[in-house]
């Protein structure tokens, strides 16, 4: 009787783990159902990245399309003038120059240069001419001997009202020399009445510029065929303006987080 219950036992044991091991789930999963699982998992694609270029690409254009000199908007249907525009941009952005020297003698300096141009009616635009020219320095001199701010010659210095001598060069003055500078831009309008072709001429002579327009038979700076400084002139111009206007546009993020203490340190050409 023992045996039977032991046996009767047994069987349903048996029974049981039976039972317990056809109905848990396997994991050990092969190597090929691990690739098929794999693939039927969709991983979504970001185009973030893509997207902001393009966005920030559109934006760049839309600002390039906003630009002016002395209030006149630049062609930029004209591919020339958007790859100079870019090329004077890169060439002037902080990564090719760091100056922040630069920023800060604009902000001392240009204010009272914008005053002085107005009151002879001239474009506030032009007050980037120094920046240009000597880079807001009294101590550039040309190979040519133009010199000062505004790098007058000698002899345009001295028709406009400055003093040029062996002990005093009134071009050494940003105040006096400025006055004069407003003087021939005025005289050079009357001439050209454009303040595009008054930006070249101002690099050029007035002469010159009258030959080239006259060879050419066009009175369109961006269409002139000018010599590459004067070609470049006003698109430096525009360049400078927009960097020290917007310098964050331009590579200048870090401009605003230098402290004033640092600036006080960078050497002061003046």
């Amino acid at each position: 009787m023992i045996r039977k219950k032991v046996l009767c036992s047994s069987l349903i044991l048996f029974a049981l783990l039976l039972s317990k091991l056809y109905s848990t789930p396997h994991n050990n999963t092969s190597g090929s159902d691990k690739i098929v699982a794999a693939k039927l998992v969709e991983i979504p694609t970001h185009h973030g990245g893509d997207e902001e270029k393009k966005e920030k690409s559109n934006s760049f254009e839309s600002y390039l399309s906003s630009l002016t000199f002395a209030e006149d908007s630049l062609p930029m249907d004209r591919p020339l003038v958007e790859s100079k525009l870019r090329k004077f941009f890169s060439r002037f952005s902080f990564k090719k120059t760091g100056s922040y020297d630069m920023h800060k003698k604009a902000e001392t300096y240009l204010p009272m240069i914008a005053k002085i141009l107005k009151s002879h009616g001239i474009p506030e635009d032009f007050k980037y001419i120094p920046l240009v020219e000597s880079g807001l320095s009294k101590a550039v001199v040309s190979s040519k001997g133009a010199g000062g701010y505004w790098q007058f010659m000698p002899a345009t210095a001295r028709l406009y009202g400055l003093r040029v001598n062996g002990t005093v060069d009134d071009r050494k003055d940003l105040v006096k020399s400025t006055h004069a500078a407003a003087r021939y831009l005025k005289y050079l309008y009357a001439q050209f009445g454009n303040w595009t072709l008054v930006a070249a001429a101002y690099n050029v002579g007035d002469g010159s510029l009258k030959g080239s327009i006259r060879r050419q038979k066009k009175d369109d700076y961006f269409a002139l065929k000018l010599n590459n400084e004067t070609g470049s002139y006003v698109y430096k111009l525009v360049s400078m303006k927009e960097i020290i206007e917007h310098p964050q546009k331009h590579g200048y993020s870090r401009y605003a987080d230098k402290d004033t203490e640092a600036l006080d340190r960078e050497p002061n050409m003046l």
